[in-house]
């Protein structure tokens, strides 16, 4: 039976580093586009200038992630970031309380997919900042500025999240009692938060 080498070694490292890597980037593919489909649906919102932020911020992240993988030599495998853009799709497939239309209920589990999502992002940053210690072509001065926003993008999430949350799910949000106030007339206009 053969010993593994040090090539060899160094060889499964960088294979199972291209996989990680990857299942991040298909990560950021989904996290865009979900970010450009909330921000859509709130245009012209203050929550809507946001996620138009954050969306863009999300994109800047994956350029980022892609620029490291290069200098890495990790190959950007394209089929996993359509598998990404598929799973955001899919995504959009969950039962909120309404069959063909947009529930309070969907701001909720977006602005929660979207916290997770942050967090996995954080955590790619992390692992690529503790992998930097043995590998100088990782920047750690970028990767420490990409892990502070990710900490104020998920502050920011978390703060929409428990404003759709009050607001669909509270005792005067848009949730059981909201078509009885559209009825009445007094629903909450649209950007009202």
């Amino acid at each position: 039976m053969r010993t593994p080498s040090a090539h060899d070694a160094r060889h499964e490292a960088q294979r199972l580093l291209g996989i990680y890597l990857n299942d991040h980037l298909a990560g950021a593919y989904a996290g865009v586009e979900l970010l450009k489909r909330a921000a859509k649906s709130h245009r012209g919102s203050p929550i809507g200038h946001q996620l138009e932020r954050l969306a863009r911020e999300a994109g800047e992240d994956r350029e980022s992630l892609k620029e490291i993988m290069r200098t890495l030599d990790v190959p950007e495998r394209r089929s996993r970031a359509a598998l990404g853009r598929l799973a955001e799709k899919a995504g959009r497939l969950k039962l909120n309380g309404h069959l063909f239309s947009r529930s309070p209920l969907s701001d909720v589990l977006e602005m929660e997919a979207l916290r997770l999502g942050v967090q996995g992002k954080r955590s790619g940053w992390l692992t690529l900042r503790a992998l930097a210690e043995t590998d100088d072509r990782i920047d750690t001065a970028r990767l420490a500025r990409l892990l502070e926003r990710a900490e104020e993008q998920a502050e920011t999430l978390e703060e929409l999240r428990t404003r759709c949350a009050v607001r669909a799910l509270g005792p005067g949000g848009e949730g059981r009692s909201g078509r009885a106030r559209r009825a009445r007339g007094h629903a909450l206009p649209r950007g009202a938060f």
